[in-house]
């Protein structure tokens, strides 16, 4: 990487090029080989965090297109679309994901397609593949595989590690197995079992930095403190619906509004009654934002038709006045959202 820019010394260079937005960065690495090198280095995305230009970015999976991925720059309302996920599974859903170490982590899950002929379904429900997408090369690269295979399971990050825990190995069986995987090592440890399976899938949210697994249709909530010490069971009787956290609160999308959940009590931020007819659409926070994403209109008596979306609303929830506000539309993926989590490079 030398002679980055003429009459600077390239460690001063490397920290100018380092304020550049990520997404100019497949331009600007056409300039010249040394920008390329710099462009696709550790120690550029390292000098990012130095200078204070890390960006937070929304990355999102949706039925359509099969098994690619979007990311969204909330700074510049611009989208980036990556390589096709290299997995052999087609239209990969009920899967994990999470972003650590500056990565993006796709997790477990099976297929999602539908053979139009016979109407079947593919034979795989359940995988332990992880794979990993790396911005600094801009490619996917497959991971240790999880213990156990697993679909419709919490997966979140914590620590600087990625805990998963319940779920199902096929469409029957669900389990209580809870496993964490250590990037730096690339290796999976079983850490102690949910006190509970339940025949329903599970989500997981990291609150104050404690990892809370629900399962859907319970009010119990199972809370890992520690992955030495194992869990804990509170009944907090929490809203059921999509969940997104902001700036370490906890918000949930029920009964067409936004509310902010407390522990055992929830306030009523913002209506989202334009929602309701929306099926499958996810929120998820990035900065001081909760975002709601895709979905389909579903038919009504008055319109048979499924419509997926690729729309993208904003909330400031940190604002006094919270106020909707429409964003620009996912420019490829469109429908239901099958993952969302917030990338920090």
């Amino acid at each position: 990487m030398s002679g980055l820019i003429e009459g600077l010394p390239d460690a001063v260079a490397l920290r100018c090029l380092a304020r550049v937005p990520f997404f100019l960065h497949p331009k600007l690495e056409l300039v010249c080989r040394s920008w390329r090198a710099a462009f696709r280095s550790a120690e550029l995305f390292r000098a990012r965090q130095e200078v204070g230009s890390s960006e937070e970015l929304l990355c999102v999976c949706a039925f359509d297109p099969e098994n690619l991925w979007q990311l969204y720059d909330p700074v510049r309302d611009h989208w980036i679309t990556l390589p096709l996920l290299p997995s052999k599974v087609k239209n990969l859903a009920h899967f994990g994901v999470v972003s650590v170490s500056g990565k993006l982590f796709v997790l477990g899950g099976g297929s999602d397609a539908v053979d139009l002929l016979t109407g079947d379904q593919d034979g795989s429900f359940a995988t332990n593949e992880v794979w990993s997408y790396d911005p600094i090369v801009r490619q996917w690269s497959p991971r240790a595989s999880m213990l156990v295979a697993r679909a419709m399971f919490a997966c979140c990050a914590v620590d600087g590690k990625i805990v998963v825990a319940g779920g199902f190995t096929s469409c029957r069986k669900s389990i209580s197995q809870a496993e964490v995987y250590d990037p730096d090592k690339d290796i999976w440890v079983p850490i102690p079992d949910l006190h509970r399976t339940h025949n329903s899938a599970c989500t997981g949210v990291v609150i104050r930095g404690k990892l809370h697994v629900l399962h859907k249709g319970l009010s119990t909530v199972q809370i890992l403190d520690h992955v030495d010490l194992g869990w804990t069971v509170q009944d907090l009787g929490w809203l059921q619906g999509p969940m997104a956290v902001v700036q370490g609160s906890l918000y949930v999308m029920s009964h067409g509004f936004i509310y902010r959940q407390d522990g055992d009590s929830r306030k009523v931020i913002i209506s989202a009654s334009e929602f309701q007819r929306r099926i499958g659409c996810a929120i998820c926070g990035v900065r001081d934002d909760v975002y709601v994403i895709g979905g389909v209109i579903g038919p009504d008596r008055w319109n048979w038709d499924i419509k997926p979306l690729s729309d993208v609303d904003a909330l400031n929830v940190c604002n006094n006045r919270p106020m909707w506000h429409q964003v620009s539309p996912m420019t490829r993926c469109r429908g239901t959202i099958l993952g969302c989590t917030m990338m920090r490079i």
